[in-house]
């Protein structure tokens, strides 16, 4: 670590910005000193007190007055006493004239008008020279000049400072040229060049390897394009990145600076949008410029769908939609007319299906890159890149973990990993252990446990039976997710859920779909089957039978009386959105459809609870009694599942099913299903 900070302070070209000098703070200091120079020799000179001409000249007379002075431009005339009379008491009140300094004059003590300058200056001239008198006096002809200068200079000083502190300085806030005031229509893109090194490399992108040899291939494309141009090809404009989030896609473009060694420009859609017209179409511009005089280059555009939704949509105003502008010019800079400046634009969204057509057509972006969910071997991968900086315990295996986090993203297994270690730390250990990790999935997935809570025994019966139902339809049907741990202790929002481990299939068929719709209602139908009422627990149950039901009428084709039909816009461009792509009939139909299969499933978890009754109550009371029960438990109760794929089993997996309490009428977990269909 220190070799590397040696070679960064032994390059020249490396400059710290926080520490260069600015010299327009000199010219501040230096301002403010004259300023204050001004207001302080004004203070100083302070206020003379009036004196009639005959009382003058019976001070003059006295030898009381050491110099006067006569202003000839207003007949003002200036009387200063000498050291002597400011001794007496009837002068007590004035300082001593020891405070003249090479600045500033010491004020007078006495002044006043003359009417006729000429008429006084003969007469105090004859009355020193008649009385012999050591009184200095002389007269200030007038200066057009001086005192205009000066305060023309003063108040030049001071709209100069005011200027440059409240309106060039005051942008400064923003960061980089950017932000000030007259730079607004600058770019704020952040430039990484040799000077800057950028840690992330190719080898820290794990689990992604179809796209990241997408963008190898961009890299590869700027650092020897003669490789791909001497057969004629073109080198590709632009390359959008799309997936979920937290898949990595940022990351990817973090490995592009560190492995690409050309400038790279890194900004996020929002930097494009301000409050004033034209700004953003002007930082387009501006981008593309300086990328273009650094080419070869790489321009990172972050949530680009920011400034690349769909025009015309929501415009209802008829007004110059700011928005619009900027796409356009991004639209005009991406096309242009040159095809060798060897500028690549890459770009990140997990909004592809709002984004205008003329951004996706080929020629701008050329190249669509799925950044999608790691799969098992993928996930393997990740956990093994965030589990380097642990200090882990003998029985941690990466292939357990990637098994038990069926849907998480690159960012929830860093998560885990993180959690986990927090885990063990609270827990006082020197190692993370595979159970630290299994509480961190937990913990994520379902929330804080929350042993406190009080609930009634009364409630807690029906908690326990509502988690036994689902259960047991689980472990009885088929198709549905094997069922790993159930438990009553309220977590996060809930107050009960079960825990299953879904299989990773690519398609899933009408009997997996309806098994599981069965499986999610058991909870609702072993409330009344047991207690003949139902409760408000099965809200996040209600909410996902019915989008799944609805699903497979109106997306999958999978109702007969519906037919092969599906009302799904998977481009998000549906030019006839005012009105729905079926009639009220239809829409009739669907409701109807969708009643069915619900009611249908729990009719059949219904049926199955009535006909093994006996083993749904040895269920609960274990689960009353034991408050948390896993799989062999209910194989001891149920006996193993005959068509259950063993591999897919290890504790615990996601939560598809979790009781809500009555005051919370909002899902407790997540609101889709952990399959994560396309």
């Amino acid at each position: 670590m220190n070799t590397n900070d040696n070679k960064n302070n032994n390059n020249p070209k490396k400059t710290n910005p926080g520490n260069s000098f600015n010299p327009m703070w000199i010219y501040a200091i230096v301002g403010f000193l004259l300023i204050g120079f001004w207001f302080f020799s004004s203070s100083m000179a302070g206020e003379s007190k009036r004196l009639d001409r005959g009382t003058f000249f019976e001070y003059l007379n006295q030898g009381y007055v050491k110099s006067v002075r006569l202003h000839l431009e207003d007949n003002k005339v200036d009387v200063y006493l000498t050291d002597e009379a400011l001794k007496l008491d009837q002068f007590k009140g004035f300082k001593e004239n020891s405070n003249m300094s090479a600045f500033a004059q010491a004020a007078p003590q006495y002044s006043f008008i003359v009417a006729d300058n000429a008429n006084f200056e003969t007469e105090i001239e004859q009355t020193i020279q008649e009385n012999n008198l050591s009184t200095n006096y002389t007269n200030i002809p007038p200066d057009k000049f001086s005192g205009i200068f000066w305060n023309i200079l003063i108040w030049v000083l001071i709209f100069g400072a005011i200027w440059y502190f409240m309106f060039r300085r005051l942008g400064a806030a923003g960061g980089g040229p950017g932000g000030q005031i007259f730079n607004i229509g600058k770019s704020r893109a952040k430039l990484f060049d040799e000077n800057d090194k950028v840690r992330v490399t190719f080898q820290d992108v794990a689990g992604l390897e179809g796209a990241k040899e997408e963008v190898e291939e961009i890299v590869e494309f700027l650092k020897n394009p003669e490789k791909f141009t001497k057969l004629g090809g073109k080198i590709p404009k632009g390359a959008l990145l799309v997936g979920p989030p937290g898949t990595g896609k940022t990351l990817l473009a973090k490995a592009v600076a560190g492995e690409a060694k050309v400038p790279f420009f890194s900004l996020s859609g929002s930097d494009f949008v301000e409050m004033f017209v034209g700004v953003g179409a002007s930082r387009v511009r501006d981008l593309f410029k300086n990328a273009k005089d650094k080419a070869p280059a790489i321009i990172f555009i972050d949530e680009i769908d920011a400034i690349g939704r769909a025009r015309g949509k929501n415009n209802f105003t008829g007004g110059n939609d700011e928005r619009e502008n900027t796409l356009n010019q991004l639209l005009t800079e991406m096309d242009g007319f040159g095809t060798d400046t060897n500028v690549i634009v890459l770009a990140a969204t997990n909004r592809a299906d709002v984004l205008d057509k003329a951004l996706m057509r080929a020629g701008r972006f050329d190249r669509l890159i799925h950044v999608d969910l790691p799969e098992l071997n993928e996930r393997k991968e990740i956990f093994e890149v965030h589990l380097k900086p642990l200090t882990l315990g003998t029985d941690v295996d990466s292939d357990f973990l990637a098994k038990q986090t069926p849907g998480f993203s690159g960012a929830d297994i860093a998560n885990v990993c993180n959690e986990a270690a927090l885990v063990a730390a609270r827990k006082n250990k020197d190692k993370v252990e595979r159970q630290d990790f299994l509480d961190a999935v937990d913990r994520i997935v379902g929330g804080l446990e929350k042993k406190n809570k009080l609930i009634k025994p009364k409630e807690k019966r029906r908690i326990a039976y509502h988690e036994a139902g689902h259960a047991t339809i689980g472990w009885l049907l088929p198709h549905a997710a094997p069922l790993v741990k159930v438990t009553i202790v309220p977590r996060g929002k809930s107050l009960g859920a079960a825990w299953y481990l879904p299989e990773e299939r690519q398609i899933t068929t009408t009997e997996q779909l309806l098994d599981e719709i069965a499986a999610t209602m058991g909870g609702r139908a072993a409330e009344e089957v047991v207690f003949g009422d139902i409760s408000t627990g099965a809200l996040s149950d209600l909410e996902r039978v019915t989008k799944q039901a609805s699903a497979m009428v109106t997306i999958y084709g999978l109702n007969e009386r519906i037919g092969n039909v599906s009302y799904y816009d998977s481009t998000g461009q549906n030019e006839y959105g005012f009105s729905k792509p079926y009639s009220e009939e239809t829409a009739k139909l669907i409701d109807q459809e969708v009643s069915n299969i619900i009611e249908d499933q729990y009719q059949r978890a219904k049926d199955l609870l009535v006909e093994n009754r006996e083993k749904l109550d040895q269920l609960a009371e274990k689960l009353l009694e034991k408050e948390v029960i896993f799989r062999e438990d209910l194989v001891e109760i149920f006996g193993e599942r005959i068509f259950e794929d063993d591999e897919n089993i290890d504790p615990p997996g996601n939560v598809v099913s979790a009781m809500n309490s009555e005051t919370e009428k909002k899902p407790v977990i997540q609101d889709e299903t952990v399959e994560k269909k396309d």
